[in-house]
């Protein structure tokens, strides 16, 4: 059994990073999707609830990504180079969110809530990559 437990320690302390992005992105994913279902009944089209949601979304994302999941060690002028590039990548996904949420929901009409979902994954896996690669990169 202590065996077995050892693995598990070990498996998770290898996949730390990708296990703490998964939990978060789900929350992220979380904070977008409730914050849309809020605003979007007080819209005709879904383009500005989808960025509303995703601004709120990027900000908590920032900050826990940041802190939990890549555990950076910027400080000063870093974390500003850090914070911008973070939300130039997010500004990209950001884009592809509003092009999806316009093209299948509102032009071709599937329904919205599911486009929605759809999208969010579509979003953390590109969100994750670019903050991997991108963003947090270990230097």
């Amino acid at each position: 059994m202590s065996q077995l437990l050892s693995k598990i320690r070990g498996l998770c302390r290898q996949y730390r990073e990708l296990l703490s992005y998964l939990v978060f992105g789900v929350l992220t994913t979380a904070v977008n999707y409730l914050s849309y279902l809020v605003i979007s009944p007080f819209f005709t089209y879904t383009g500005v609830p989808t960025v509303i949601a995703w601004l709120l979304s990027v900000i908590f994302a920032y900050l826990t990504n940041r802190r939990f999941v890549f555990q950076s060690k910027a400080r000063g002028k870093a974390v500003l180079k850090e914070a911008g590039s973070f939300f130039t990548a997010r500004v990209m996904s950001g884009v592809m969110d509003v092009i999806i949420m316009a093209v299948f929901a509102d032009w071709v009409g599937f329904d919205d809530r599911v486009v929605k979902l759809a999208s969010n994954v579509l979003v953390v896996i590109f969100n994750y990559i670019a903050s991997k690669l991108v963003v947090f990169r270990k230097k």
